[in-house]
Formats: C-alpha cells, structure tokens, sequence
C-alpha cells in the first residue's frame, strides 16, 4: 500500500527537492503540489491524502493557521527554513519538522517515521473496523438519538449543522459534516463534496457528475470526482 502525500511550497525550489528525495521512495506516491494551502484543501478534505509536507510562511496563509483551521485528519511534516517555530508546531501534533534545506539523510529519517506510524494506524483502523458498531448517537434537540449505519440515506451540511436524512426521518444535530464522516464506517460512506456525505448502498444512479440519492440528485465536487466515481463503481459491482 502506497502512502499518497501532497506538498504545498511557495518556493518551488524547496518543493522541487521534497518532491526528488520522494521519488526514492517505492512506497511514496506524490499526488500533487501546491503553492498555497487553499489550493489544496479539497485534495486534503477528500481524505485520500495520508501525509501533507507543509511550508509555513507563504503569503496567501500561514501553514500553522491552516493545520488548526482544517478538519480532516492527515499526517503533517513542516518543511521550513525556520527553527523557532518547532514547539508550537508540534504542539498540532505534526510528524515531524523539516529545516530547509533538508538533507536526504534527514529526510530519510522522517519517511522511516512516517512509514511506522501509517503501518501502526492502518493496522489498529482495521481491528476497529472489524468490530465497529452498526450505529450511532446524534444529539437531536437534546436527546440523543439512535441512528443505524443501515437507515442513513445521506448527510447534509448547513454550515455549523449536519441534517442526516434515513429512512425513518430526517435529523438536525450540531455537528461537523468531517466529524460525523470520520464516524461512519469508509467502507459504506462516501464524502462527494465539501457539503454532501452519502450511503454507498442507497446510491441509484450515476449521471454525468451527480448520484440520485432517495431521489435526490447530489453534485460530485470537482476535486472528489475521480476517486468517488472509483469507489462508487467498485461497490456497486
């Protein structure tokens, strides 16, 4: 399995050399690389990246604002040309902390870290995906509502809400579309833009870029568009 990673770098000498000392790696897949972190947001909260390698001062935003910022939960190794901001990075429980520029040995020491630390999540990922549950609690008008995996249709986003539409009702919960995706089992949901989260199995059709959901004709973001199509054809066969 390989480990896809992004870098974002407005420097293009210093990403060229992240990008060459990955290209040693047969384990390594270099999926993209940005010159902002905005750029990369949709790659990110698709959930296909593993780690992100992350400059800190570029001009549009900070790296260290954008890892607070953002929801989904890939590794992080800051590559900068500054120590001072060591702690406070690995107070974001980042991987590791690259000073540019980075020596191959240097480097090679990170990936090892990485390597482990993936190996050791995937591993653990799957035993509780073996006995993960078939349901959740959603907090719905201060009660905590019992939702089965198996009821779920799709999810909505409403900006600080989440409205879950089953098949015994539809409910509003103050939540985070990432933070309930990350809830629900990979291999039965399937996140098809920054706003909609949908079950696999009560996908009807595929149209052009959109699925019909309960009747629901939904839009497959951009960004999420050729691995959603992937995983939807994969499971439907």
């Amino acid at each position: 399995m390989k480990i896809k990673c992004i870098i974002i770098d407005d420097e293009p000498l210093a990403a060229e050399v992240i990008a060459k000392h990955l290209g040693e790696f047969s384990n390594m897949e270099l999926v993209n690389t940005f010159n902002n972190p905005l750029e990369a947001l949709g790659d990110i909260e698709s959930g296909e990246i593993d780690v992100v390698f992350i400059d800190i001062n570029m001009p549009k935003m900070n790296g260290l604002d954008f890892i607070r910022s953002i929801e989904a939960s890939p590794y992080f190794i800051i590559t900068t040309a500054y120590r001072e901001y060591a702690v406070e990075s690995f107070d974001l429980d980042v991987l590791d902390y690259l000073v540019k520029p980075v020596p191959f040995a240097r480097f090679l020491k990170s990936i090892n870290k990485l390597s482990q630390k993936f190996l050791s999540d995937k591993s653990t990922e799957s035993t509780v995906q073996n006995l993960e549950k078939s349901f959740i609690f959603l907090k719905v008008d201060k009660k905590l509502i019992k939702i089965k995996f198996e009821d779920i249709n799709y999810i909505e986003s409403l900006k600080d809400y989440i409205k879950v539409f089953t098949t015994t009702g539809d409910y509003l919960a103050h939540k985070t579309l990432s933070g309930i995706t990350e809830e629900l089992p990979k291999n039965q949901f399937l996140r098809l833009q920054r706003s909609f989260t949908v079950a696999l199995d009560k996908i009807q059709a595929v149209e052009g870029n959109s699925v019909l959901v309960a009747g629901k004709r939904i839009p497959i973001g951009r960004k999420y568009i050729n691995h959603a199509k992937d995983v939807i054809l994969n499971a439907q066969n």
